[in-house]
């Protein structure tokens, strides 16, 4: 395995939501504090980013290159040539004050997200948590909305296990990776049970799991990848150079390229100074390659 090294200085508040886009060699990622969309191909250095209208918490990428953004507002339709947003529901008008936090979508193309109470105002000021409003949904091909589990503080990593009988969510708050049985065909989930709630190493946030079936878990506000063994055992841990790293994603042609976001919001003036690299991504090179990301069925 190599070093991390830091292979864009993108200087995000809230670097999120890693996906990478096989056909075109792509990598797309939220800041969601700072309201932006990135893109960026790495063989080539071509970026391009999109300023959002409102907070994006999570997105999908469809086959025919729409973006379905899990907005403050609700969801969204959003062509990124022509820059044109389309409003297509809003799961949540009966729960003000929630945001979407993380989201993936399945094997399927059904889109999984989940929400959490806003923890930052309209003019970036934080906010307190001070109550369990996050559940889990998933929105279908037809973009019919489901609401599955909840509430928990801060739903977050969505990722299934290779063969597909297990999805994988977490509740940051609460410090616990969860597990659930799950039914690829009907696209449900059962049986939650507690996957990992280790002491010591941050909290959970987002995940992926590679081709061994292992979920790669990035630990805010510690600084490190934990790469998570199916029966929930820490296989190892990879210290990285800043101390919220945010998500991880499989990239590049071999699927060998671990991709990393990470945040600077939260950071006194001594941390900041301590860790320049804060907001960028980072990458390592790993022995097991991941899997494909499926594009959203829509």
């Amino acid at each position: 395995m190599s070093a991390v090294s830091c292979v864009l200085e993108v200087g995000c508040q809230l670097g999120e939501g890693p996906l990478w886009q096989h056909a075109e060699g792509a990598l797309w990622w939220l800041d969601i504090r700072g309201r932006t969309l990135h893109r960026w191909q790495p063989d080539t250095g071509a970026r391009h980013d999109w300023p959002l209208h409102d907070l994006c918490g999570c997105f999908a990428l469809a086959r025919d290159g729409r973006v379905i953004l899990a907005m403050r507002d609700g969801l969204h339709d959003f062509n990124p040539k022509t820059g044109a947003c389309r409003p297509i529901a809003h799961p949540e008008s009966d729960l003000p004050g929630n945001r979407p936090n993380d989201g993936k979508c399945d094997r399927a193309g059904r889109f999984w997200f989940g929400t959490m109470q806003a923890n930052f105002d309209d003019a970036g000021a934080g906010l307190p948590i001070t109550r369990l409003s996050g559940w889990i949904y998933r929105v279908d091909g037809d973009t019919s909305i489901a609401r599955f589990d909840g509430p928990f503080g801060i739903v977050n990593t969505f990722a299934w296990s290779p063969d597909d009988r297990v999805m994988y969510s977490a509740d940051t708050l609460a410090g616990e990776l969860h597990a659930y049985d799950f039914d690829a065909s009907a696209g449900t989930i059962a049986n939650r049970r507690v996957f990992s709630a280790l002491e010591g190493h941050g909290f959970p946030d987002g995940s992926t799991v590679d081709a061994e079936g292992h979920l790669w878990n990035a630990r805010v506000n510690h600084g490190s990848l934990i790469r998570f063994a199916p029966d929930g055992r820490v296989e190892r841990e990879i210290p990285l150079p800043v101390t919220r790293p945010t998500s991880c994603i499989f990239g590049g042609p071999d699927l060998r390229t671990l991709y990393i976001t990470s945040a600077s919001d939260e950071l006194t003036a001594e941390q900041r100074a301590a860790q320049p690299h804060a907001g960028h991504l980072f990458a390592l090179r790993t022995e097991v390659p991941g899997l494909p990301e499926t594009p959203f069925a829509g």
